[in-house]
């Protein structure tokens, strides 16, 4: 699916609400400018110069939404990375520490100022400096996935 009409399904436009209306209940503040429709508002999130992403609730979860910005960071089109379990973006030997910062999140709500390595698809190592996670859920708590913003990152030397 094209990216111009993947962000602009019904299915992900309800799910940028989701995920929108979620970071603010956690975080107590907007990720974007909430004017508009919502489909401006998957616009301003798909074009947003930060990483946004998220995965569902599988028990491998796999990413369901990455914006220009995380596709372009992970180096994957849309097909691509909605079809990437959500643990292949960090190396095996850092995945541990990934699983234990989403468990805290889950349970807390959200996880302010996370950093780790992470890896894109052609193996480019990256360090995501003050990252925050949070649980992305239905208007009356049901847990749906996770959601991840940052807009600090590096990369590393080989």
């Amino acid at each position: 699916m094209p990216i111009k009409t993947a962000w602009t399904t019904p299915q992900t436009v309800q799910w940028c609400q989701y995920l929108l209306d979620s970071y603010a209940h956690w975080v107590k503040q907007e990720l974007i400018i909430r004017d508009g429709t919502a489909i401006e508002q998957a616009e301003r999130l798909f074009n947003s110069p930060f990483v946004v992403a998220s995965h569902g609730i599988q028990d491998d979860p796999v990413l369901n939404y990455g914006n220009q910005t995380a596709l372009g960071l992970w180096e994957m089109d849309w097909c691509q990375f909605t079809q990437t379990p959500s643990r292949v973006t960090a190396e095996p030997v850092n995945r541990g520490e990934r699983a234990r910062m989403l468990q805290q999140a889950k349970t807390q709500g959200y996880f302010p100022d996370y950093r780790g390595v992470r890896i894109s698809r052609s193996g480019k190592r990256f360090l995501v400096d003050q990252a925050i996670i949070w649980n992305i859920c239905e208007p009356d708590g049901t847990l749906l996935g996770q959601g991840a913003t940052f807009s600090g990152w590096s990369f590393l030397k080989v």
